[in-house]
């Protein structure tokens, strides 16, 4: 219900907006975050400037590529959500633009160093950890045993009953791929992702889809953030989170402004309000947990405590460097995606 609730304030308020006298305005936003948090932030947001802006939902990995083939004339002014990785892959190759935002200095200390690891050019917004998430009533209905690890997840007990992303369009799965490079070391992880393969139902283009599907019943298990699981769970579906026994990696969910946009002191003005309370507070609003920047920003009650979780000590210089990132994508589809 508070699902519900949520989705309908903001609706209601978008399209209150359209009448409201809202002054036109050009600034173009990808957005790479859950559907309902993009349309939450676009109505806060014309609600704080008075201006109209254009927003646009995107897997993480699309707004990379799509930023690169406008390089010489960019049409979007800000990226905001989605994998920090991928934002910082996008500051080494000059495609973002530096700005000291006005709430930098009540950013936590996690997203204060991922601003110096960024040179400036993208600000931590939220973190939240990586796991996966099974349907409870599917899992019954099939009498097969709860899975608990990462290695788990391999069993033929699962075949054909996962479902992950796809890490060339989703920064959810380019988390994953890294993650388990981090956890088990490059090879003995391949080993593991073409033996987690031939259980995998699909790859995904977005990064929340396999955990969606799994709160549908429309397959048993999906990879994902916990946080995008707290939410289905909180509307009512009934899924069991888990947090891979042997550790898991985590995201720095980021804002940038794309180098060369047109509308620079709008963009300014929107990455302020991004790392503010008031933006943040949007994505509680929406039904989102994930684990606000800004110290001075309420935690979403069902936010999980990522304190308690087992975690990798994530690289995100090594796996946000644009070489890194291609060369484990092309293993990736010349060993896994080929072979599903």
């Amino acid at each position: 219900m508070r699902g519900i609730t949520a989705f309908s304030a903001v609706a209601a308020l978008w399209l209150a907006s359209a009448g409201s006298g809202i002054a036109a305005s050009s600034l173009t936003v990808l957005c790479g975050v859950d559907e309902m948090w993009c349309a939450a932030m676009k109505t806060a947001y014309e609600a704080k400037s008075g201006h109209e802006i254009s927003v646009t939902r995107k897997s993480t990995g699309d707004i990379l590529n799509q930023i690169r083939a406008e390089k010489a004339a960019p049409t979007v002014d800000v990226w905001w959500g989605g994998t920090g990785d991928t934002h910082l892959q996008a500051g080494s190759e000059n495609l973002l633009e530096p700005y000291q935002p006005a709430h930098e200095r009540d950013m936590l200390p996690w997203a204060q160093n991922f601003f110096a690891m960024s040179g400036g050019r993208s600000a931590g917004i939220y973190a939240g950890a990586l796991g996966f998430a099974y349907n409870a009533d599917l899992l019954r209905e099939l009498k097969l045993p709860a899975p608990t690890c990462w290695k788990d997840l391999t069993d033929t007990a699962y075949r054909g009953r996962i479902q992950s992303g796809n890490p060339n369009s989703s920064g959810t799965a380019f988390t994953t791929l890294a993650t388990l490079v981090q956890l088990f070391g490059e090879d003995e992880a391949f080993r593991y992702l073409s033996a987690l393969n031939r259980n995998i139902e699909r790859y995904t283009p977005s990064g929340a889809a396999p955990i969606k599907a799994a709160a549908r019943g429309e397959t048993l298990i999906g990879i994902s953030f916990m946080h995008d699981a707290v939410t289905q769970k909180q509307a009512g579906y009934p899924l069991v989170i888990v947090a891979p026994c042997e550790g898991t990696g985590y995201e720095i969910g980021a804002v940038s402004i794309v180098k060369g946009a047109r509308n620079i002191e709008e963009a300014k003005r929107f990455v302020d309000f991004a790392l503010s309370p008031e933006g943040q507070g949007t994505g509680a609003a929406s039904g989102q947990n994930q684990v606000p920047s800004n110290a001075k920003s309420g935690l979403p009650l069902a936010a999980p405590d990522i304190s308690m979780i087992k975690m990798v000590d994530y690289d995100f210089a090594t796996f946000g460097s644009p070489e890194e990132r291609s060369r484990l994508l092309r293993r990736f589809d010349a060993e896994i995606a080929a072979t599903n």
